[in-house]
């Protein structure tokens, strides 16, 4: 059974961990604001730095700076600049050898003097590779030796220690995403690339999947003539299995649709099926879309019309397929 002084102390607990979580936000937003305000045209002067490199970025670190620095590269490589990451402590010991004469090397470290980053900082320059040092002290050894310093630091840590890096490296990674976006801007690179960067996942397949990729045809797409009975259109509905079959004129263009809905509200009319034209009773104007367009642009087009089909037309309003929400589940689209 809980006490009441248990009860207290949990309630204790929790305030104090909501605390101290808003504390290390407001930290470590105040860090990335204050960012912006200490950008000049060394961040241009790096951003062009890049964009001339006939190589590629090789990004470094260690400890917590090394992961930031990895996420980085990553993010360069996947926003159109080739980057990837260099372990210090491992390029001294034969993996120097990834970086070459054409390379800009991005070196991370708030302090400014981490000794395996100064250790291969003289070997790196040698090869006549540019050098970008991001650290919280423009005075360091670090910044004193690169081509271009940025200024990637925090007045505090998060850390109640003021210790342990957190407001620094959030600083640093914000300031990597700026550089990547900021190159990506300049190097005009689109949509069809980032997807390409990315085949796999949800993103991907957002970004690659099409229409015409997951839309069903042939028999698959049903449809009827505008000369069929609703009975007709009742079974072809039934047959489709989509909930819905397309109407079609003399020329194979979309006029209609008849929906379960329609079907529905014509049996509550008392309509008879067999005597009635499925044009009396069909949905006129359909949504379309073409094959050509991308699957999320479909789902999009259905989550605000609230339908659950989409008729798949030529630019001449021909039928080509249908797709619905199962289709696009199907396609892990959405």
């Amino acid at each position: 059974m809980k006490t009441a002084s248990s009860s207290a102390g949990r309630a204790s607990r929790d305030d104090a961990a909501l605390a101290i979580a808003r504390e290390v936000l407001e930290i470590e937003a105040k860090a990335v604001a204050d960012l912006i305000g200490k950008l000049d045209g060394r961040f241009a002067q790096a951003v062009e730095t890049i964009l001339n490199c006939r190589g590629r970025v090789v990004v470094s670190g260690m400890g917590k700076s090394g992961h930031i620095a990895r996420k980085i590269a990553s993010t360069l490589a996947s926003t159109g600049t080739p980057a990837y990451f260099v372990h210090p402590a491992e390029a001294s010991h034969g993996d120097l050898g990834m970086v070459a004469r054409d390379d800009v090397f991005i070196a991370l470290s708030n302090s400014g003097e981490s000794d395996e980053l100064l250790a291969i900082i003289p070997l790196i320059k040698r090869q006549g590779a540019k050098l970008i040092a991001m650290t919280g002290n423009p005075q360091s050894a670090l910044a004193r030796e690169a081509d271009v310093h940025l200024y990637a630091g925090a007045e505090k840590e998060a850390c109640p220690l003021n210790l342990a890096p957190t407001a620094s490296t959030t600083a640093a990674l914000a300031l990597g995403d700026a550089l990547a976006l900021a190159l990506m801007q300049a190097k005009g690179f689109t949509r069809d690339e980032f997807a390409a960067a990315h085949p796999g996942g949800m993103l991907g397949r957002r970004l690659l999947t099409h229409v015409r990729d997951v839309m069903r045809t042939g028999e698959n797409a049903p449809r009827v003539a505008h000369t069929a009975t609703a009975l007709e259109g009742m079974l072809e509905v039934s047959r489709g299995r989509m909930g819905m079959t397309v109407i079609l004129d003399g020329e194979g263009r979309v006029i209609g649709i008849f929906t379960d809905g329609d079907l529905r509200r014509s049996l509550e009319k008392g309509v008879d099926l067999r005597l009635t034209p499925v044009t009396k009773v069909m949905t006129r104007g359909p949504r379309t879309i073409g094959p050509g367009k991308l699957a999320a642009e479909a789902v999009e087009i259905m989550e605000r019309f609230k339908i659950n089909q989409l008729v798949v037309v030529d630019d001449d309003g021909k039928l080509l397929g249908a797709l619905n929400m199962h289709d696009l589940f199907r396609a892990k689209v959405i």
